[in-house]
């Protein structure tokens, strides 16, 4: 079973490619050298919670994002799944209340079409 730094590095990945971010520009933001991000996001690395919640307000997420999902070995399935679902969350975030409520609405009505058949 993968260890929980792991995990977590990988979860910051994902969110940083996400967000568009290269290593170099997070380090930046969390004031950390690009091969200490590196490090993180191949679990190398052992950080203080103080580097995790620079990392978490520099990504824009709540720290429990990083630790959703946590249960041992993920498919790749999932590990995209969970990717998408990122994405759409940081699309979502920036928008106003009635937008998300429309797309919930759309997103509601697509998944009908797709139980239905």
């Amino acid at each position: 079973m993968p260890k929980l730094s792991v995990h977590v590095g990988a979860r910051i990945r994902m969110v940083r490619k996400n967000r568009g971010l290269t290593q170099e520009q997070l380090g930046e933001k969390v004031q950390q050298p690009q091969s200490y991000v590196g490090g993180i996001e191949r679990g190398e690395k052992n950080i203080s919670l103080d580097t995790l919640e620079r990392i978490v307000e520099a990504l824009e997420i709540r720290p429990g994002d990083l630790f959703s999902s946590y249960i041992g070995l993920q498919s790749k399935d999932q590990i995209e799944k969970d990717r998408l679902i990122d994405y759409l969350i940081h699309l979502l975030t920036g928008r106003k209340l009635g937008e998300v409520a429309t797309i919930t609405r759309l997103i509601e009505d697509v998944l009908k079409a797709y139980d239905a058949k």
